[in-house]
């Protein structure tokens, strides 16, 4: 929650009108094309090379200097430093690994340069006259070229710097993280500069996250680009002029990565390699994929206690509670209101023993008070933030006036993760850091300002001084880091406090890379049904953007909600990857039977439908950590050569889980049907019907408020189990895989503890199932001793019974077949079996 729902003047959105002009103010002040440039200068003609093991090191006429080196075989890097000296070589975005040296091969003739590697792969070709980066893909294609009519420049005065790249006119872009923006990007202007936007409308940018990495896509070919400077960032996606796209910040180096896709091209091989940079989500807690219950805010402990007992005399799964802002002591973090919640270990250790977890917020500010153990300490290490005269730097947020800890210092960093101590000792299980971008109130005496959403009072003076991890520097150069580096200091403290946990971590600010410690949400959205709309393409952006554990707040944060709205957006959400209800102060109850008994069944129906599916969803996870493969993807992401996926409808979007699974959920209201489309290159096959849709083409699908349009791909294998009321319950609960008949295929689960680091060494097991002309094999390998058995296996999309099954060679005859869903289920013995043949 924000300062915004302080104050009235504040909850209107701006217009597009004004937007365009806050865009045409940044763009007029220098920050890029504008008429005002006379200070700018072009980086000029190379006048020196020197070769590096990776590349070369150039000198340019302007008195820059640049490095293009290869970062990997299919990562080309270019760095420039306007002033011609190269800042320390540190990034809060990469990851922090051991990588080979690329050794490169550079030939030289009098009008270029080129950079190749000993294996075939890409190919930098660099001009001379002016400066310019061409880039080509093993088959010798263009992947992307600098514009030479437009050249990298730079005006030294104010620090800002800006490069443009040739675009085509059939060229999409997407990514870009968090962006309250349709789902491709082409023709928009970016701008990143985290921002704390109550309640923002569709099109409002800058929003909470800024993640300056995006996607090309053409005719099927891929390519990425990462522009890692933590200043304000924006970019041009061909509106001023569709001839290029133009990227640019208002300070620091040139210092993008350009992500070739790899021989094929292809946007996997993109993510691959940009997760490989900036790091992927470690394998959550088992516990904080389940349903979770929020809202502003559950007080006292009665009531509390009240919404436990509601899920588990409804029946309706949930896994974790959320305590908000009122739960502490004059909102001092790491505090209680022992008035509302006398005793929280007792509360805490009542909640788990029913299968509840319970997650609290912690917000950076600090407040100011001499009886306040974290702000007296804090104070006597020098950990809060100064201004630039060397005072502590205070302003207002909900507890009063507060000092800030500065997170670019580890020292810093590791006393506030510290804090985490007590919570712990207490019972919490995870934490959701809020208010990070960071944000502020403004002074009670500032007048009414014509954009509020994008107020500079709402965030820390530009002047104010960071560590910057000895770098020191001020917020402008560090205001996009501190919602990660808070997030960070929070997931290191648990890891350290607790090492044989995973940590769960919630964060509404970050910056690339955030993932690597903390699940992100879309913040404080509106319960409207452009809201719902709008969460699909904001989540699927994102997850292509490297943030695999991501969500928005069922119902809308602001705003009230009808039964209709909630019931279809916690039915649109139930297989994201998480999944949490959350709702504003003084506003409706906003719990799953809240709406009536009719909606309550729907709505029980929803989350019962994710926790089948919780085997599936965890195996995705652990794919994720291991590949960087999202858990929620666009149509196109798997699917660039099929053109329909590049832009879909607003009121039309649909979604992958994983590779196997087409969600399409109904968007608008009253409708009780949609068109979905099924993507070229497979058949998809109806969840709940076992129709046959052959790819390429659309259908129009039945769809009552009681169902989500869901499909899976023919030829997938799906794990998945019985209903649980939490997830605690499923060690004992028997695993089952749907087989989707139609075209040959596989599928793996995986399987550990559910929390904790074993399954990082020998205490895990996966289970790969094959289908091929009519068999079905499976195996399994690993030493978990906890692993659940296959205890039934289902096929979907057979349209009559088949005359025979055999068991690992002998026929059985205990199985059913539905003909009205096309599913046949085959019980299988306590013993397992790893061959199933089914003659049709």
């Amino acid at each position: 929650m924000t300062f915004h729902q302080r104050n009235p003047r504040v909850h209107r959105a701006p217009s597009r009108r004004l937007l365009t002009l806050i865009f045409a103010l940044l763009f007029a002040s220098g920050l890029a094309a504008g008429e005002a440039r006379a200070a700018w200068r072009a980086a000029g003609d190379v006048t020196a090379v020197a070769r590096e093991t990776n590349g070369v090191t150039l000198t340019l006429s302007s008195g820059a200097r640049v490095a293009v080196t290869f970062f990997d075989l299919d990562v080309v890097r270019v760095r420039l430093a306007p002033r011609g000296v190269f800042e320390r070589d540190y990034s809060y975005a990469v990851w922090s690994r051991d990588r080979k040296t690329v050794a490169a091969v550079v030939k030289e003739t009098r009008e270029t340069i080129e950079i190749t590697t000993r294996v075939e792969g890409p190919r930098i070709i660099v001009r001379r006259r002016p400066f310019t980066v061409s880039v080509f893909d093993a088959r010798g294609n263009v992947v992307v070229e600098d514009d030479a009519a437009r050249p990298v420049s730079f005006d030294l005065e104010s620090g800002a710097i800006e490069a443009s790249k040739r675009r085509d006119e059939l060229e999409f872009y997407y990514g870009f993280g968090e962006k309250a923006l349709p789902t491709s990007r082409q023709g928009q202007v970016v701008a990143n500069w985290n921002t704390d936007a109550y309640a923002y409308a569709p099109g409002t940018d800058p929003i909470y996250q800024s993640v300056p990495f995006f996607y090309a896509l053409r005719q099927g070919r891929a390519y990425g680009l990462f522009f890692d400077n933590t200043y304000r960032t924006y970019f041009d996606m061909g509106r001023a002029a569709p001839s290029r796209y133009t990227f640019g910040a208002a300070g620091g180096e040139l210092n993008y990565y350009v992500f070739t896709g790899g021989r094929e091209r292809t946007p996997q091989k993109v993510l691959e390699d940009y997760t490989e940079l900036t790091g992927r989500t470690p394998l959550p807690p088992l516990w904080s994929l389940g349903y979770q219950q929020s809202r502003w805010s559950y007080y006292p402990e009665a009531k509390v206690r009240e919404i436990a007992r509601g899920f588990r005399a409804r029946k309706i799964p949930a896994d974790v509670i959320y305590l908000d802002i009122d739960y502490m002591d004059g909102y001092r973090v790491f505090t209680w209101d022992k008035t509302r919640f006398p005793d929280p270990p007792k509360m805490l250790s009542d909640l788990s023993k029913d299968g509840f977890r319970t997650v609290v917020i912690i917000d950076p500010g600090i407040k100011v008070d001499e009886k306040y153990f974290a702000y007296t300490e804090g104070r006597a290490r020098g950990f809060f933030h100064q201004t630039k005269d060397g005072k502590e730097f205070q302003a207002k947020v909900w507890p009063g006036v507060c000092a800030f800890p500065d997170f670019t210092n580890p020292q810093a960093r590791a006393w506030f993760g510290s804090l985490y101590k007590q919570n712990l000792d207490e019972g919490v299980s995870g934490f959701w850091n809020d208010m990070n971008e960071p944000a502020t109130f403004p002074p009670d005496d500032r007048p009414a300002q014509p954009n509020v959403m994008h107020d500079a009072a709402k965030t820390f003076p530009l002047d104010v001084r960071h560590f910057g991890d000895g770098a020191p520097g001020d917020h402008a150069r560090y205001h996009n880091t501190y919602g990660m580096q808070m997030a960070r200091a929070t997931f290191e403290g648990l890891r350290n406090l607790r090492p044989d946990a995973r940590p769960f971590v919630l964060t509404r600010a970050g910056y690339a890379g955030v993932q690597r410690f903390s699940a992100v949400w879309t913040g404080d959205n509106v319960a409207s049904w452009e809201h719902l709309q709008l969460s699909l393409p904001m989540l699927t952006n994102m997850s292509v953007s490297g943030l695999a554990f991501v969500g928005a707040d069922v119902g809308g944060f602001t705003n009230n909600a009808s039964a209709e709205l909630y019931t279809r957006w916690l039915q649109a959400a139930a297989l994201t990857p998480f999944y949490r209800s959350h709702v504003a102060a003084n506003l409706q109850e906003r719990e799953p039977w809240s709406f009536g008994e009719a909606n309550e069944r729907i709505n029980r129906a929803s989350i019962e439908l994710r926790y089948r599916l919780l085997p599936y969803i965890y195996t995705l996870f652990r794919e994720h950590e291991q590949t960087g493969m999202p858990v929620m993807r666009p149509l196109w992401f798997n699917y660039p050569a099929d053109y329909n996926t590049y832009a879909p409808t607003p009121t039309l979007e649909q979604f992958l889980v994983g590779r196997d699974l087409l969600v399409a959920p109904v968007l608008t209201p009253g409708d009780t049907k949609r068109p979905v489309y099924f993507p070229k290159g497979d058949a998809w096959v109806d969840w709940w019907t076992g129709a046959r849709y052959e790819g390429g083409t659309t259908a129009e699908i039945d769809a009552p408020l009681s169902r989500l349009p869901l499909f899976a791909r023919a030829g997938a294998v799906i794990p998945a189990q019985p209903v649980v009321q939490h997830t605690g319950e499923m060690a004992r609960a028997p695993l089952s895989i749907t087989v989707v008949s139609g075209a040959d295929g596989e599928g793996r689960i995986h399987q550990d503890e559910g929390d904790g680091y074993g399954y990082r060494r020998s205490a895990w097991r996966t289970t790969t199932v094959t289908q091929a002309g009519g068999r079905v094999l499976i195996k399994h390998v690993g030493d978990f001793g906890g692993a659940r058995r296959v205890s039934l296996v289902e096929v979907l999309g057979i349209g009559e019974k088949p005359k025979e099954i055999r068991l690992d060679g002998r026929e059985v005859r205990n199985y059913s077949y539905d003909r009205d869903t096309r599913r046949l289920s085959l019980p299988l013995p306590d013993a397992g079996a790893s061959e199933i043949t089914i003659i049709p």
